[in-house]
């Protein structure tokens, strides 16, 4: 694994090595999403949180802080494993959780069963904090029957809206194929992609709702607008690095190789 800070990373990417160290106090006036107000934390399961737990240690999920430092509010990015621990992390750093945002409905993600073991998420997480959770509303029903939450918990959107933390705005990009409601989130050069997209590789498509069709328009039109300078933050720690600017990722990674429908299909269809 690689050695990085757990703590804010730099939009440039690369390791930033270190210890965790809470971020600095703003200046009262920043402007919305500008760098100095922005607080990201990237947070690997495992090690940074239920360091405890065996499960945690095998599948390496991504978690994210994204908030606002002049407001104190950050939304959560799929809570699973260590929910209280990751509730602490936040107020350790003088911010309170305001909302999740959920990438896909999978238990590694969001709580629920699998594999014979049960993960808590985002239910144990409203059991000690009633926030809102933003799903897309094509995943709606499958995060409704893995974490047993209710429609009166979630909040359905669309592609391209827009949920702040504070004044903080996180675009919500729909990006089907992994699942039907798979989703990333682009915030101030950043995107945090789940499990759409990796440094290598990206999500499978043959479990329950995946589509090869529908991960091959993701990947090559949903997510092309998004520049080379881009930093990707995944779902998972899949490679030796935790994130890269999306321009080396475009160049290391053997999914963008496939130049049309028909040899993805060859390779990823079912």
């Amino acid at each position: 694994m690689s050695d990085f800070s757990s703590a804010e990373e730099p939009p440039a990417g690369g390791p930033a090595g270190g210890p965790p160290n809470s971020p600095p106090n703003s200046p009262p006036n920043s402007p919305p999403n500008s760098p100095a107000r922005l607080y990201f934390r990237q947070l690997l399961a495992g090690r940074d949180f239920a360091a405890g737990d065996e499960i945690a240690r095998q599948m390496v999920n991504f978690c994210y802080l994204i908030g606002d430092r002049v407001a104190g509010e950050a939304l959560l990015v799929d809570p699973a494993y260590g929910v209280h621990e990751l509730i602490a992390i936040a107020e350790a750093d003088g911010m309170r959780i305001s909302g999740v945002l959920a990438t896909h409905y999978h238990p590694d993600h969001v709580g629920g069963d699998m594999m014979g073991y049960t993960i808590e998420g985002v239910a144990r997480l409203l059991e000690e904090v009633s926030v809102p959770v933003h799903v897309q509303r094509d995943e709606v029903p499958w995060v409704e029957r893995t974490t047993g939450l209710t429609r009166e918990d979630i909040v359905p959107h669309g592609s391209g809206d827009v949920v702040r933390a504070g004044e903080v705005e996180v675009e919500l990009v729909h990006t089907p194929g992994h699942t039907p409601g798979s989703q990333c989130f682009h915030v101030e050069g950043r995107l945090v992609a789940g499990d759409t997209l990796f440094l290598d590789g990206c999500g499978r498509t043959d479990l329950p709702g995946g589509s090869p069709e529908q991960m091959y328009e993701s990947l090559t039109t949903r997510l092309a607008r998004f520049g080379d300078e881009t930093v990707l933050y995944p779902g998972h720690l899949y490679s030796p690095e935790p994130f890269a600017k999306l321009g080396e990722t475009r160049r290391s990674n053997y999914v963008f190789r496939l130049d049309t429908p028909e040899q993805w299909l060859s390779v990823f269809g079912r």
